[in-house]
């Protein structure tokens, strides 16, 4: 048995393999962790898309503990249905938590499991996409555990927050799971690759394209400030 470091919570690769007494529960924590960065504020450091995309590359896996599909196209698609609802739970239960206690935020001193920084970006973010922000915020990290929240503080009508929050949802976890298997798949056929060797690779380039945007539009504000 490997000796447990601390640095291993940082890497996706680590959840989707976690076992128990010989169980692998690797999808019960992926599925809790979308819930989680996706829902509740503390969750803003948890991994997303660098975990969908490998949730894709391990889908066999993942779903192999929960029901055996022998189809590989519906055994993806079973994996990303389950996470899409995931998010959609995650989502509704930070628009409950925004419209019940959100305001509270706003005087809450920082700490390690809470940045006042990223309630006000998002609500920025929020305000200047409106409803889109919602499937925008999907693809972003921090602004996506906090999207929610906000369209919950602003009151957003709740047909409309359901509208955007399950098509985001659905959207998201469909979009990198599948990316994630199929590019995988077509790499390891075609001997250019194999992806479950370079994970530290496929993390870091994730990393920096989803956060990319958040970074652009930072440098961007900082400009117009100075002007």
């Amino acid at each position: 048995m490997k000796e447990f470091h601390w640095t291993q919570l940082l890497n996706p690769e680590f959840y989707i393999n976690l076992e128990i007494a010989g169980h692998h529960i690797g999808i019960y924590v992926v599925l809790f962790i979308v819930f989680a960065e996706t829902g509740l504020f503390a969750g803003f450091f948890l991994p997303g898309d660098s975990l969908l995309f490998l949730s894709g590359i391990y889908s066999e896996t993942l779903m192999q503990e929960l029901i055996y599909i022998e189809n590989e196209f519906t055994n993806v698609a079973v994996l990303a249905t389950l996470v899409g609802i995931a998010g959609i739970i995650g989502n509704v239960f930070g628009y409950w938590f925004g419209a019940k206690s959100g305001h509270f935020l706003y005087s809450k001193k920082d700490n390690f499991w809470f940045k006042k920084k990223y309630l006000i970006q998002s609500r920025l973010f929020f305000e200047k996409h409106g409803g889109r922000a919602i499937i925008f915020a999907r693809f972003l990290p921090i602004i996506r555990t906090f999207a929610p929240i906000v369209a919950g503080i602003v009151q957003m009508p709740k047909q409309k927050f359901m509208f955007y929050n399950i098509l985001s949802s659905f959207l998201w976890s469909f979009v990198l799971i599948f990316a994630g298997h199929y590019l995988y798949t077509y790499l390891l056929e075609r001997n250019i690759i194999d992806l479950k060797k370079n994970i530290e690779l496929i993390v870091i380039g994730i990393i920096v394209v989803s956060t990319a945007p958040l970074v652009i539009n930072s440098i961007k504000n900082k400009m117009k400030v100075r002007k």
